[in-house]
């Protein structure tokens, strides 16, 4: 059995005339982001490996969680390919995981993140926030084999304050 944990990167600032990449989160972002994290140290996986988008949005996302699990942050995967908006990517990215990992925590962006969790959950979400993370449960041993998961848990900034 597989879980992913799709993570969409906090709240980010549009203000600084900055390439998209290199955009940091607000600290709206950083509330939120502290609000998810602690939420899910209520039913996080006793193992799992976190893959991470080279954003700097993404990055800083995914350091907040790993600071709150207590997930030692230079074990952080950080992919470059993880940094796209399209779900056909993403998609092509999470089935070429290690199939040694059981549990991944994964931070990335929209429309990728939405349109991925439609197509292989089983609930239908309009939009994942930012900071919104949505948990899918696969019956495949391989990751390269996932398909019709089943989303157990969705935990968005909103639903929390």
């Amino acid at each position: 059995m597989k879980n992913l944990i799709l993570i969409r990167h906090a709240k980010s600032s549009w203000e600084m005339p900055l390439n998209d990449i290199d955009r940091p989160i607000i600290q709206r972002g950083i509330s939120d982001a502290h609000l998810v994290a602690t939420n899910l140290l209520k039913s996080i996986p006793s193992t799992f490996v976190i893959h991470c988008s080279t954003a700097k949005r993404a990055q800083e996302t995914a350091f907040i969680f790993s600071n709150t699990i207590l997930y030692p942050s230079e074990s952080i995967i950080f992919r470059e390919e993880l940094y796209t908006f399209d779900e056909n990517r993403l998609e092509k990215n999470i089935k070429s995981i290690s199939n040694e990992h059981e549990n991944v925590i994964l931070f990335g962006h929209n429309d990728a993140i939405t349109n991925f969790v439609n197509k292989f959950g089983n609930i239908y979400i309009d939009n994942v926030p930012t900071a919104g993370l949505v948990w899918i449960q696969f019956e495949a041993e391989n990751w390269d084999k996932i398909k019709n998961g089943k989303t157990i848990k969705t935990i968005f900034p909103k639903n929390l304050k």
